[in-house]
């Protein structure tokens, strides 16, 4: 819990200052491949290249190009179609993903989380109730794919690390992790970056490096070891956590006069639905552990 607990307030600024500093303002391929360079270069001195499982260097750079690099591309284009506290909000079905996919490795079926999805999608809807445009409809797609990526990055890590044990530290494997995230981000940049849109200030460019060496350096790595640590439950329930937090330094700080009834009964609403997906999930479901 501490390592889920500390990334969360570490991450509750990311959301913002991408949407303030970042969206519409620099390329999104150029920021995420910048962030892939620079977490990875925080791993790149610990990687132990030799005395690890085929099985799990290719499954950390499988986890990788999904909760690193689609994950990442997919967030960053939302922002040209939302608002930062709608990204926010949106963000929340993450924990239903985690648990079809926990599902899913172990053949079971939980029909209640596909009710739980069903209003969560109301609750998304109520957000924008003056009408769904197709800016709305794109946005809200990507950040399903994104969340998707994400949780299926975290419950692959975890079921990964426990099938393949090595004696080699988690530290000196999870460089592959950024290998991963550069297969994918790489070549999103080469084909879709635009040059015209390169960071032009030092306030983009100190938010890059703190994006780069804290959030996704520090933070993807610690967030991975705390899921480990947790029980499915608890995992999604972190999740959920970053909502709140990011929406309060969001509203606080750059969105004072954003629309708090509708942020608060949309949000009920996805939040009511992550309830009824634990109560009609299965007694006897097994854990991510």
């Amino acid at each position: 819990m501490g390592y889920l607990s500390f990334v969360t307030l570490l991450w509750a600024f990311s959301f913002s200052l991408i949407g303030v500093y970042l969206a519409g303002q620099v390329d999104s391929d150029f920021s995420v491949l910048t962030r892939v360079i620079l977490g990875g270069l925080l791993f790149l001195p610990l990687t132990h290249w030799r005395g690890l499982g085929k099985e799990l260097r290719w499954g950390m750079v499988l986890i990788g190009m999904l909760q690193f690099g689609v994950t990442y591309l997919c967030l960053y284009r939302s922002f040209d179609y939302l608002t930062v506290p709608e990204v926010l909000l949106f963000t929340i079905t993450t924990p239903l993903y985690v648990t079809l996919l926990d599902d899913a490795l172990y053949r079971r079926f939980s029909p209640g989380a596909l009710v739980a999805a069903g209003l969560a999608v109301l609750g998304a809807g109520i957000i924008r109730y003056d009408g769904v445009s197709s800016d709305y409809v794109i946005g809200f797609s990507l950040l399903q794919l994104a969340n998707f990526s994400f949780a299926a990055g975290q419950v692959g890590y975890k079921h990964l690390t426990n099938r393949h044990p090595t004696s080699v530290p988690r530290r000196g494997f999870f460089g592959y992790f950024y290998l991963g995230a550069l297969i994918i981000a790489a070549p999103s940049f080469l084909l879709f970056g635009d040059p015209d849109m390169m960071p032009s200030t030092a306030t983009q460019w100190g938010v890059l490096l703190w994006l780069g060496f804290a959030a996704s350096g520090a933070g993807l790595y610690l967030w991975n070891r705390g899921a480990c640590m947790v029980d499915a439950g608890t995992l999604a329930v972190m999740n959920n956590a970053l909502v709140p937090a990011g929406l309060l330094v969001n509203l606080l700080i750059w969105n004072r006069e954003a629309d708090l009834f509708r942020l608060a009964l949309g949000g009920a609403v996805i939040a009511f639905s992550l309830w009824v997906n634990a109560s009609l999930r299965p007694s006897d479901s097994p854990s991510l552990a």
